[in-house]
C-alpha cells in the first residue's frame, strides 16, 4: 500500500451508543420541585450560625470593562478580574452568589466603564440587592497608555498594572482606594561611586496604594496619570516600547544621571503623593530585579496625612 491509498472507513456506533459505551446512563426518576417557588431555599435559612462573616462573596471574576484617560488611548477596552462581596450576619447562612453576576451583566449590557463614579453606583446597588447594609468591590486590570522615544518620536504602548477598591457601608457611607504598579529602571548609586565605569542597573517596580478623597472628580482628573508621573518622574529612566539608538543614548545617559536605591524611590515617590491634594493616604514599595545578585532589593513606606503630620 502506498501513502496514497486509504484505508476502509472505520464504522462507529452512533452517538447515543458511544455515551453509553463510556458510561452514560438513562435518567432517572425526578422527585424534587422544578418551580423555583418550591425549591429549598438553604442560603436565605434564617439561625443562629455561631458568628458574623466579614466577607462572603465571589473572586477571581474576569469580564470586559471600558478604561478612560487623559492618555492616549484616551478609551479602551481591558478585561478586569473583580471580587464582590458583602457581610452578613450570624443569623444568615449565606448570601445569594447569583446576584454578584446578575449585577455585574447588568452594568455590562449599559458599558461598563472602570471609573470611581461607576463603581461606586455598582456597589450601592450591589449592597441593595443582596438586602445587605454593605457591599465591596475590587477590580484589577492591565492599563496601556502611549509612549514616545525621546529622541526618535516613535512611539508604542506600555501598560501598568491597576486595581480600584470601593467599599459602601449605609451608615459611613463610601471608601475608595486605588493602586498602580509601574515599571522602571533604576541605577545603583553603589555602584557608579565605586566603579572607574559603568554601573549596574536593573528594573524596579514601584507600586502605589492610595486612599482617595471622597470629592475626586475622575472627568477633571486622572488619578492613574498623576500616579504613573509619580512613580517614573523619579526614577532613573522610563522604560519605551520603542527605541532607536539615538534614543537609547539618551535613557542609558539619563539613568547614570539619576542614580536610585529603593529607599530612595519610595521617599521620592512618597514625596510627590504628599503633595497631591486628592490623596488622603499611601503606601509606596519598590521592588528592584538586581542584576548582580540572585535577590530582589525592597523597599516600602506608608504615610497617613491625617494622624502623621508630625513625621514630616
Amino acid at each position: 500500500m502506498n501513502k496514497f491509498e486509504t484505508l476502509p472507513k472505520k464504522q462507529l456506533p452512533n452517538k447515543a451508543e458511544r455515551h453509553k459505551l463510556f458510561g452514560s446512563v438513562e435518567p432517572g426518576p425526578k422527585t424534587k420541585p422544578v418551580e423555583k417557588s418550591k425549591m429549598a431555599d438553604l442560603q436565605n435559612t434564617k439561625k443562629d450560625f455561631l458568628f458574623d462573616l466579614d466577607e462572603v462573596g465571589i473572586t477571581n471574576v474576569k469580564h470586559p470593562i471600558v478604561i478612560t484617560s487623559n492618555l492616549h488611548p484616551e478609551t479602551q477596552t481591558s478585561i478586569g478580574t473583580f471580587q464582590f462581596t458583602s457581610a452578613i450576619e450570624k443569623t444568615s447562612k449565606g448570601t445569594n452568589m447569583s446576584r454578584f453576576t446578575e449585577q455585574l451583566n447588568l452594568y455590562h449590557e449599559a458599558g461598563f466603564s472602570a471609573d470611581i463614579a461607576t463603581l461606586k453606583r455598582f456597589t450601592k446597588d450591589l449592597a441593595e440587592r443582596l438586602k445587605q447594609r454593605d457591599a465591596e468591590i475590587t477590580v484589577t486590570f492591565p492599563w496601556f497608555y502611549e509612549r514616545r522615544g525621546p529622541q526618535s518620536d516613535l512611539s508604542g504602548m506600555n501598560h501598568a498594572d491597576c486595581g480600584i477598591t470601593v467599599a459602601y457601608d449605609q451608615k459611613k457611607g463610601f471608601n475608595v482606594s486605588t493602586s498602580l504598579s509601574v515599571p522602571v529602571t533604576t541605577l545603583c548609586p553603589c555602584s557608579k561611586e565605586i566603579s572607574e565605569y559603568s554601573a549596574h542597573n536593573q528594573r524596579g517596580y514601584v507600586t502605589m496604594e492610595i486612599n482617595l478623597d471622597d470629592n475626586v472628580d475622575e472627568t477633571k482628573l486622572d488619578w492613574k496619570e498623576q500616579l504613573l508621573n509619580a512613580a517614573e518622574s523619579n526614577a532613573s529612566s522610563r522604560l519605551h516600547p520603542v527605541l532607536k539608538r539615538p534614543d537609547e543614548k539618551m535613557v542609558t545617559e539619563a539613568a547614570y544621571e539619576n542614580p536610585r536605591f529603593v529607599e530612595d524611590m519610595v521617599r521620592l515617590v512618597a514625596a510627590d503623593l504628599y503633595e497631591m491634594p486628592f490623596v488622603k493616604k499611601f503606601k509606596v514599595v519598590c521592588r528592584n530585579e538586581e542584576s548582580i545578585h540572585m535577590h530582589d532589593a525592597i523597599a516600602s513606606v506608608t504615610y497617613d496625612k491625617k494622624h502623621a503630620e508630625t513625621s514630616i
